[in-house]
């Protein structure tokens, strides 16, 4: 089996009904939801608690939808590949527990208290930054589904309380952003 074909030699690849150019806005959020659950991946995998560990694959396979429904063009995407409320609604579910768990700081923290708290941090980044490429292709037209958008909105809260369960779980205070002392 060949991993690579060499039709993309050119700059273009396909979605699932058309032919574009690399940098094409849909490719590039395409990518970055891929960094994003890679960097999901990451924190994963040195996660201390089973839970969050099963949470975290649970919001790699919703990526891998949303990926696979913004790589058909419209024309031609079953509609068992739309994303639905109902992974929002397990998103916020997620969240909610998880914050009844783990007592906040009422201020802004400095991330890299844990490996595993850090790492959650940096995936919240990159699916922000997906957030960010989603609007925009929402905007231009070019995505209809809002659920999206939500799913991606309520990802990156998810991945906040994460990473600060697994500080809590190491026993960490957070440091506080302002005057870098911890509280």
């Amino acid at each position: 089996m060949r991993l690579y074909t060499g039709k993309g030699d050119q700059g273009s690849t396909d979605l699932l009904g058309a032919r574009v150019e690399k940098d094409d806005p849909r490719i590039d959020l395409l990518g970055t939801l891929d960094e994003t659950t890679s960097s999901i991946g990451f924190a994963r995998a040195v996660a201390g608690s089973d839970g969050i560990r099963n949470s975290a694959i649970e919001t790699q396979r919703d990526l891998y939808k949303i990926m696979a429904e913004l790589a058909f063009t419209d024309e031609l995407r079953p509609a068992a590949f739309s994303l639905g409320a109902d992974r929002v609604e397990w998103l916020e579910s997620e969240t909610n527990r998880l914050t009844a768990e783990v007592k906040l700081p009422p201020h802004f923290v400095v991330p890299g208290d844990t490996v595993s708290g850090a790492a959650f941090d940096v995936a919240r980044t990159v699916a922000r930054r997906a957030e960010r490429m989603a609007v925009a292709l929402h905007h231009s037209g070019q995505m209809s589904n809002v659920e999206i958008l939500r799913y991606l909105n309520r990802l990156s809260s998810l991945l906040f309380i994460m990473a600060r369960a697994e500080d809590a779980i190491s026993g960490q205070t957070p440091i506080k952003a302002k005057t870098g002392v911890r509280e």
